[in-house]
C-alpha cells in the first residue's frame, strides 16, 4: 500500500500541543509513558486550556520526560524528589496558573514522599499525575516503595520483603480534594480523570498504573507491553465493588476510578482571604 504523504496525512488536533522536532521519543518500546502524555495532550485540547496559563513541573525519571521535552508550555524540570515542593512554589506566587505536575512513583512517593503528604494536607490548588511502574526504571531498576511484595530488583535480588506503599490511599487520608486511579488500558477513563483534575480546585492526584516491559518487565518475565495491558484489564476492580470485598480479595488487584472527591477550600485561598483579613485589621487595604 503507498503511503501518502505527510502534509497529506490526517492529524490528530493533539500535534499542536507537541514539539514534533524532537520526535521520535526517548521512551523505551512499550513504555507507558506516550500514552499518558497522549491522554494529558486530549484533555488538554478538549478542555480548551490556554497554554500561557499552565505550567508542567517534572522531576528526575523516565516519567518526568512525559511532558518537559514534547508538551508546548512552560515548564520546571526539578531535581530528584522536589517536583511538588517547586510546583507549590509555583502556585502561591502564581496561583493564576494552572499548576502540573507529572512524574514517577519514585520520584514523588519515594524520596519527595514528603512534599506529597504535606501539599495533600495542605490541600494546595496542584494537579499531580503520578504515574506508578512499581520500580526505579531509569536508575537500573532498584526497588520502590511501590514494588510488589516478593519481587526481585537490581536492589532486592532475593526478592522484595516489603509491602508496596498505596499512594492513593495515603494521599486521600492526608486530605486530598481529587483523587483517583486508572491504568494505561483505561485511556478514555484516564482523560476523564485528567479532566476532573485539571478544573477542580485543590490538591488533585491521579495515581495512573503504567507498564514498564524494559526495566521492571523483566525482573517479572513480561517484556511485552500488551500482557502488561492485558493485566491491568484482568486485574483491575471499580471502586463501588472493591467497597463490597474483603482486603485479602483485593491483595492482588488493582482498585481503579475516583477514590475521593469533597471540596474543602485549597491552600492558595485560604492564604489569600488571611492576608486580606490582615490587612484590613491593620488599615493596609486600599
Amino acid at each position: 500500500m503507498e503511503m501518502q504523504p505527510k502534509e497529506n496525512q490526517k492529524r490528530t488536533p493533539i500535534f499542536k500541543y507537541l514539539r514534533e522536532d524532537i520526535f521520535p521519543t526517548i521512551f523505551c518500546p512499550g513504555c507507558g509513558g506516550g500514552t499518558v502524555l497522549n491522554c494529558y495532550a486530549r484533555a488538554v485540547d478538549e478542555l480548551g486550556l490556554d497554554l500561557d496559563k499552565m505550567v508542567s513541573v517534572t522531576g528526575i525519571g523516565c516519567s518526568s520526560w512525559i511532558v518537559s521535552p514534547y508538551f508546548k508550555c512552560d515548564t520546571l524540570h526539578t531535581t530528584h524528589g522536589r517536583a511538588i515542593a517547586f510546583a507549590s512554589g509555583v502556585q502561591v506566587m502564581k496561583p493564576e496558573m494552572s499548576t502540573v505536575v507529572i512524574a514517577g512513583d519514585g520520584d514523588i512517593s519515594g524520596i519527595g514522599g514528603n512534599h506529597l503528604i504535606h501539599a495533600a494536607r495542605r490541600n494546595i490548588n496542584l494537579k499531580v499525575f503520578l504515574v506508578n511502574n512499581f520500580i526505579y526504571a531509569m536508575t537500573g531498576g532498584q526497588v520502590a516503595p511501590t514494588t510488589p511484595h516478593g519481587v526481585r530488583t537490581s536492589t532486592t535480588p532475593y526478592n522484595n520483603i516489603e509491602y508496596p506503599l498505596n499512594i492513593s490511599e495515603m494521599v486521600i487520608a492526608a486530605g486530598a480534594n481529587y483523587v483517583a486511579r486508572w491504568t494505561t488500558y483505561h485511556v478514555f477513563n484516564l482523560v476523564k480523570a485528567m479532566k476532573k483534575a485539571l478544573t477542580k480546585k485543590g490538591f488533585c492526584l491521579v495515581e495512573i498504573i503504567s507498564q514498564c516491559p524494559t526495566a521492571y518487565g523483566k525482573y517479572i518475565r513480561m517484556r511485552e507491553a500488551a500482557d502488561f495491558l492485558k493485566e491491568f484489564s484482568e486485574k483491575s476492580v471499580p471502586i463501588k465493588k472493591a467497597r463490597k470485598m474483603e482486603e485479602e480479595q483485593l491483595e492482588d488487584k488493582i482498585v481503579v476510578g475516583t477514590l475521593v472527591e469533597r471540596n474543602r477550600e485549597d491552600f492558595v485561598t485560604g492564604l489569600q482571604n488571611l492576608n486580606r483579613q490582615v490587612q484590613e485589621k491593620e488599615g493596609l487595604s486600599q
